[in-house]
């Protein structure tokens, strides 16, 4: 895996290994790229997009993604954040990945709230 951005533009790329296909993560039982990964990598780019302050994260609370193309074990797979609207604590990224042949993958939009990180994580209940 590799990283590269800055305060509003990143990039991720990994390479699909067993462990990342739709069969290994239960969202069907083909060997290719499953789309559960898919959105963990295009969320990382998010976050990797974000130069947020000391104290503070951001949670994701909407995605609307198209995967448009198999990927099979052993592609590489580089996914793109592009900060598009900020409102406030609330930010908006166009979001794609593609495969080392250019090929469009995924496109769509992931929404992200910057939070302080121990006011929300004071607000999630306990487990019993």
């Amino acid at each position: 895996m590799s990283v590269a951005g800055d305060a509003s533009h990143a990039t991720v790329t990994h390479t699909v290994g067993p462990e990342h296909t739709a069969r290994a993560v239960g969202s069907g039982d083909l060997e290719v790229l499953g789309t559960p990964v898919l959105l963990a990598w295009l969320e990382e780019a998010t976050c990797a997009a974000l130069d947020l302050a000391e104290g503070q994260t951001s949670v994701g609370t909407r995605v609307e993604v198209q995967h448009l193309a198999a990927s099979g074990v052993g592609a590489t797979i580089t996914t793109t954040a592009s900060l598009t609207q900020r409102d406030g604590r609330m930010v908006i990224f166009e979001v794609s990945a593609r495969d080392r042949n250019e090929v469009l993958v995924a496109s769509g939009q992931v929404r992200r709230v910057v939070v302080d990180r121990e006011r929300f994580l004071s607000r999630v209940p306990t487990v019993d």
